[in-house]
């Protein structure tokens, strides 16, 4: 028979391994509204989460297995069914060498001209055996029958070789080949069948799985561990993240600058944004509470000395300083808000919706004035809608309040502009060139004939300046009195 030489297939699954070397999920800060023991527990939340590792590890190991196992599988069918073919190719020379040498006597039987050459049809029991039958003749057995006939099924007729698996005999399963034949002098169909054991056959196919399960566990085997190496070695930049991180909170620094790959710098860089961007509110906070007691400080010191001396006009100080501490106040806190609501994230605010709202308002308060609002009706900025009510409220009630009654609103001038530029207009006597700077300073008044507290314009350009915009003061063409032009971050 001829040998078959193969590769492997597992049989079983690899078992899976964790990878203790990935990279440790960094703690996580839990949600403000957990609780329980995950809540507090940063390991614990981390585990519910899962390591990328071990995800990474899992899919590989059973994606590998998965492929393995379907490639085994279709290997083993391909090898077995060769062993057969093989082995039902011999059977079938040695029909074809039977019926070549087969012919008919005189008396009407066959008989073979020359002798079939393996030796194994002449010992008895060896497990290749042939057989001639037809007619009304007793079967013709070989030698190795001994005792014995095989069941061949003459009933029809067979022009090519047929091939079937019989147990006829106890003990010995054999693979039968036969052809039915009408040799030449006879009018006979003979059936001419060559049966050998398949104790050979199956052998090695026993052989060929084996090979191929051991040989596909090692390399099943062998592809996990490159697999969780790949993975160990892949994900080392995110742990030299996470060194570079605790570098951070241990020695002071303020920047990642490791070079790391192409994959994880992203990262980085949006790391150290944020890191930036903490700075910047952090510096704006001490730079506004430094401001406002600075701001403090004087009217403090003012009130602190008329109460040393008994001034007679002590009440008088005291109104006069507590009302100039209440603008700082107010104007600090407005730029606060304005810090800690841009550093939400990106809003969306309607600039015709928030125009509208202040409108409404300011007709209260000055119901014999008259307002217009033009322009586009879904022109969207990058500003909370409470700061954009702050300042178009403050903008478009000083026109109210300073003009001469009327107020023209044009909302984005130009559309094509990156930012959203904002018109506000008024008929009144406007503010001369030179003052246009000075108005912008805390407490600044020019008409001091009516209440008011000189922060409006100042918060203005503050909370527009945190989003990145600005305020211009300008003369209307149109009305001819002040022109305010805002450019606020288009969203």
């Amino acid at each position: 028979m001829a040998s078959v030489t193969a590769s492997t297939t597992p049989q079983t699954r690899p078992e899976r391994s964790a990878v203790e070397s990935g990279p440790a999920s960094p703690p996580h800060e839990p949600a403000g509204d957990a609780v329980g023991e995950g809540a507090d527990n940063p390991r614990a939340s981390s585990s519910r989460l899962g390591s990328l590792a071990r995800r990474m590890g899992l899919i590989a190991a059973v994606w590998i297995t998965v492929l393995l196992v379907a490639g085994g599988l279709a290997l083993d069918r391909t090898l077995t069914n060769q062993v057969r073919q093989n082995f039902d190719e011999q059977l079938e020379y040695i029909l074809t060498a039977m019926i070549a040498s087969a012919e008919i006597d005189s008396f009407g039987d066959v008989y073979f001209y020359r002798s079939l050459g393996d030796q194994r049809f002449l010992e008895p029991n060896s497990g290749l055996y042939w057989q001639i039958s037809g007619g009304e003749t007793d079967p013709w057995p070989s030698r190795s029958l001994w005792d014995r006939t095989l069941q061949v099924s003459g009933d029809h007729f067979d022009n090519e070789a047929h091939f079937y698996d019989s147990d006829q005999f106890e003990g010995e399963p054999v693979r039968v080949a036969e052809r039915t034949i009408i040799l030449p002098g006879s009018e006979t169909r003979w059936t001419f069948a060559v049966a050998s054991a398949t104790e050979e056959m199956d052998y090695q196919i026993q052989q060929v799985r084996l090979i191929l399960v051991w040989s596909f566990a090692v390399l099943g085997f062998g592809l996990i561990v490159m697999a969780l190496l790949q993975i160990r070695y892949g994900l080392q930049p995110l742990r030299r993240v996470r060194a570079a991180i605790s570098k951070l909170r241990t020695t002071g620094e303020n920047r990642i600058t490791e070079p790391l790959p192409s994959e994880v710098q992203p990262l980085v860089e949006e790391l150290n944004g944020l890191l930036e961007h903490s700075e910047k509110q952090a510096e704006e906070a001490r730079t506004h509470a430094g401001n406002l007691a600075h701001a403090l400080k004087t009217p403090l010191t003012v009130l602190t000395n008329a109460a040393t001396a008994r001034s007679p006009d002590l009440n008088e100080a005291v109104f006069r300083e507590t009302r100039t501490m209440q603008r700082h106040v107010d104007h600090h806190l407005a730029r606060a808000r304005a810090v800690g609501r841009r550093a939400v994230g990106h809003a969306r605010t309607d600039v015709r919706a928030s125009a509208e709202a202040v409108r409404r308002a300011v007709e209260r308060l000055y119901p014999e004035g008259r307002l217009d609002i033009a322009g586009s009706r879904d022109s969207m900025v990058a500003i909370e809608r409470q700061d954009l009510d702050e300042i178009l409220g403050n903008v478009i009630e000083n026109a109210a309040k300073y003009g001469g009654g009327s107020v023209f609103v044009t909302v984005d001038v130009e559309p094509e502009s990156e930012d959203c530029l904002i018109w506000i207009e008024d008929d009144g006597v406007g503010i001369p060139a030179s003052e246009r700077t000075r108005i912008f300073d805390r407490g600044a008044r020019l008409d001091t004939g009516k209440p008011g507290t000189g922060l409006g314009l100042a918060i203005v350009r503050d909370v527009a300046e945190i989003y990145g915009g600005g305020v211009k003061l300008d003369e209307s063409e149109d009305l001819g009195g002040l022109l305010v032009e805002l450019r606020l971050p288009r969203a």
